[in-house]
């Protein structure tokens, strides 16, 4: 493999009901990150407006932009007290919760005549990284039906098995949605909990996920991908054309 691996590190910004959001520190603190298995890696980051539109449009232009062998993206699950990989996206939106710009969507489904969609296998392998620090973490299959569901489908969209197929890529809200172009090889999502960030949290004796335990266990996600991506480059470079 020539180049430099690239990959992609999304979070999101605050929401209705989520006025801080742990996915900014935690891609900010992801992307000082120096080590030697990531001196020939090119780490790009985005934090994602909480709407549908902003999710179409940008999305996109990051991919084009920074041409991603891997696309790592972090979201908010405040009622979950662990970590979670999730596995697919539900072909599932709701129709109840507004996004941050008050836009509410009138159907309950991403996509026409469309099942879940799997990010794949190397989801097992993510797990197994994140566990390795001792954090809690958990596989999913339930990425929920709010914006963490709906980038995870446009995600895996991007990876390749569905850039060619228009009606799959139909936006959400907006006319303006730019085309997929060559999408990354890997793709994965994981929610995280609130973190202690009061002194409240310790009166009421919860325990909860430090920003420290969710950086060491994105780290450990991180260089898996990493590593993943680098055999998957490597393999698309020696396939016969």
């Amino acid at each position: 493999m020539s180049g430099r691996l690239s990959v992609l590190i999304t979070g999101f910004g605050p929401f209705p009901g989520a006025p801080f959001n742990p996915t900014e520190p935690l891609v900010a603190r992801l992307m000082r990150l120096r080590r030697p298995a990531l001196d020939d890696v090119a780490l790009a980051s985005h934090i994602f407006p909480v709407t549908y539109a902003d999710v179409d449009r940008e999305l996109p232009q990051l991919l084009a932009r920074h041409r991603p062998q891997a696309l790592l993206m972090f979201g908010l699950a405040a009622r979950t007290p662990y970590l979670r990989i999730e596995t697919r996206a539900r072909n599932a939106i709701t129709t109840i919760w507004p996004d941050a710009a008050h836009t509410r969507i009138g159907k309950g489904s991403i996509a026409r005549d469309a099942d879940a969609r799997a990010f794949g296998p190397h989801t097992a392998k993510l797990l197994r990284a994140a566990l390795a620090t001792g954090i809690d973490a958990r596989a999913s299959r339930d990425a929920g039906s709010y914006l963490c569901n709906y980038l995870s489908w446009r995600a895996i969209e991007a990876t390749g098995d569905a850039r060619h197929d228009p009606e799959r890529r139909r936006p959400a809200f907006g006319k303006d949605h730019a085309q997929m172009t060559d999408g990354p090889a890997l793709a994965a999502f994981v929610h995280i909990p609130l973190i202690a960030r009061e002194a409240a949290w310790a009166r009421r004796g919860a325990r909860r996920i430090t920003l420290e335990q969710l950086v060491d266990a994105g780290e450990a996600v991180l260089m898996e991908m990493v590593r993943l991506a680098r055999q998957a480059a490597m393999a698309r470079a020696d396939a016969p054309s």
